[in-house]
């Protein structure tokens, strides 16, 4: 080894979902003995001399007495997490000569090393490796991250070691490591079923008409009705995420180390924080600008109950991704979004005592404390509702009933068929409303169509027409209320099979806006 000499390996950073690339550049040289690791790295960066020490030491790997700099380029973006530790090691060995230079320059890496020389999970893999595939290279991974890499491409060239010594055989010839095999998360059965509600008929239907159509749903009713039981069952009842959508919301939980065993999600997402979750929590942030539920649950279902208890400001964070579908999280020098897509659906009190309706039990204040608890939710947020329904306490007699014949999976398919109507009508309309490249997230459902593309598949007849205008005035919609009322009747309607919005669709959508009190 010369006097001075410098190993690069290949890396990646993380801003949101979106990957930069990091050149980790390992020099050794004369003078005092030093292990400096720069280039703008936060604290779990810089531990990481630490790790990589100890891990060379259960090798039987001393550092030489020489002087150590790592430098992470380009060193003006902060480098946060862990994954750095396997790269440095890399470098190390490389400069060392333990492992070949020319070979590690085929592969990105990014692993956490333990203190015996083993590599653990990291976040951000499956991104790291589309990242990777795009340019040609190769990815070395932990083994437990290898099922999410691998999903790159049949041909994309994948090493997950299970330690540090396998793959420093594997590059000496002594050792083959088999490519690892694409993981996926099993769908079972077992779930919440609709068959466990009794009564509650009308507000199946509205979650029924919820489902059809991706739209956002507000449930009003008194403690013990049944509104958190109704919300569980949703998913039951959406169809499983397509390949693409699958790839989207599996790269959201990649970054967020959610992935679990490295298998690519298959169910849609449904996240039900507490309302005491912070606005960071909810929408996204912190230091490291981590994605938030409403991320999270991107392509699913946002459910948030005890609406009226969250922090108003909370609330009001959400009107945003509601409406764009992304979430974007600002800092002083950059920015990071999001995707944001989600089903709200949301479960309140009619009052803070919960019993509005009933005489025996309203509390006294009634109806001033109806409005002053329903006003903690702002106008604007309320016209983002699509369906408002009112959840009745479910009386002894229906409690006393058999279950209902028809369940989830009844519902469910009825669900799917709508759906299969819808993505195919918007695959085919895909031009209209503008430049479809510029279409981003692509509209697959009724609650996501807006302006021309709505007015043309939702179009409702002439008698139609005319009961929507004179309600709309009498109910004094707002234009973003109007064309909430005809998503759902489309929604209506794909589940009747009808070609076209009918009066009949347009009176039950009408039935699902709401004014709520001190409106």
């Amino acid at each position: 080894m010369g006097a001075s000499l410098v190993a690069r390996v290949s890396t990646v950073a993380f801003q949101g979902i979106e990957v930069l690339d990091i050149d980790v550049q390992v020099q050794m040289s004369g003078g005092i003995v030093a292990f400096n690791v720069v280039g703008l790295p936060d604290k779990a960066v810089g531990e990481s001399r630490e790790r990589v020490r100890a891990s060379l030491h259960a090798l039987g790997l001393a550092l030489p007495p020489k002087r150590i700099t790592v430098n992470l380029a380009p060193a003006d973006v902060l480098k946060e997490g862990s994954h750095f530790d396997l790269p440095i090691a890399l470098g190390l060995l490389t400069v060392m000569g333990v492992v070949p230079g020319d070979q590690i320059a085929d592969y990105a890496a990014l692993g956490e090393l333990a203190l015996d020389g083993a590599l653990t999970a990291v976040a951000g893999v499956l991104p790291a490796a589309l990242n990777a595939a795009a340019q040609g290279r190769g990815l070395i991974c932990p083994a437990a991250c290898g099922g999410e890499a691998a999903w790159a491409g049949e041909d994309f060239d994948v090493l997950a070691p299970l330690n540090l010594l396998a793959l420093i055989n594997h590059f000496k010839g002594t050792q083959v490591l088999s490519r690892p095999r694409p993981k996926l998360e099993e769908i079972g059965g077992g779930g919440p079923d609709l068959r466990d509600i009794k009564g509650q008929e009308s507000a199946k239907r509205a979650l029924e008409v919820a489902a059809a159509g991706g739209h956002n749903l507000l449930m009003i009713g008194p403690p013990g009705s049944g509104k958190s039981m109704l919300a569980a069952r949703l998913p039951g009842l959406l169809p499983p995420l397509d390949a693409t959508e699958a790839l989207e919301v599996s790269m959201i939980h990649s970054v967020a180390g959610l992935l679990e065993g490295g298998r690519l999600l298959r169910r849609r997402p449904f996240r039900d924080p507490h309302h005491s979750a912070s606005l960071p929590a909810l929408v996204g942030g912190g230091v490291r600008a981590r994605p938030g539920e409403i991320s999270l649950a991107h392509q699913g279902v946002l459910f948030l109950d005890e609406l009226p208890e969250f922090p108003r400001q909370t609330l009001e964070s959400l009107r945003q991704p509601l409406e764009t579908g992304r979430a974007t999280v600002s800092r002083a020098n950059h920015h990071v979004t999001y995707p944001a897509r989600v089903q709200l659906v949301a479960a309140m009190n009619p009052c803070r005592c919960g019993h509005l309706d009933n005489p025996a039990l309203a509390c006294p204040r009634a109806p001033k404390c109806a409005a002053e608890y329903q006003s903690k939710i702002s106008g604007p947020l309320f016209d983002r509702i699509d369906c408002h329904i009112e959840v009745p306490a479910v009386s002894p007699a229906d409690l006393s009933l058999p279950p209902p014949a028809e369940g989830s999976a009844e519902v469910a398919a009825r669900v799917a068929a709508a759906r299969t109507v819808q993505s195919a009508r918007y695959r085919d309309l895909e031009g209209i409303g503008g430049d479809p490249a510029a279409r981003r997230p692509r509209v697959t459902t009724n609650a996501q169509a807006d302006g021309e593309l709505l007015e043309k598949v939702a179009a409702p007849d002439q008698p139609g027409r005319s009961l929507l205008t004179e309600a709309a005035e009498r109910m004094h919609l707002s234009a973003r209320g109007y064309h909430r009322v005809l998503r759902v009747a489309r929604s209506l309607a794909d589940l009747d099979r009808a070609d076209g919005v009918r009066r009949l669709h347009i009176a039950e959508a009408l039935s699902y806006r709401r004014i709520a009190p001190g409106r």
